[in-house]
């Protein structure tokens, strides 16, 4: 398996974490039981969980009024959308210069 498939790999199966993170926290809240903090799950949707956050939210309906919360989710997610392609330019001679030394 590629670099480039071990992260998409890597990517997803953190994005589906970040997802059952926040559906754990909607089923704590409804049941009354000990809930994720908000930081945490801020935490996993900037580490590279943000679709997942973001899809859950939406699905879910988990978070969708809570402010400052939406707007941190937002600006992660766009965040990631800015990095994403600056990564794929220009990562591949980034590494190469990094492994050339």
């Amino acid at each position: 398996m590629g670099t480039t498939t071990t992260l998409f790999v890597i990517f997803l199966l953190f994005n589906v974490v970040t997802f059952c993170l926040y559906w754990w926290d909607k089923k704590a809240s409804r049941d009354g039981h000990w809930r994720v903090s908000e930081a945490r799950l801020l935490q996993f949707a900037f580490l590279g969980g943000s679709l997942g956050a973001v899809a859950a939210q939406r699905l879910l309906r988990h978070k969708t009024r809570k402010e400052p919360f939406r707007t941190q989710l937002m600006a992660i997610l766009i965040l990631h959308v800015a990095i994403v392609p600056v990564a794929l330019i220009f990562g591949p001679s980034l590494l190469d210069m990094l492994r050339a030394g």
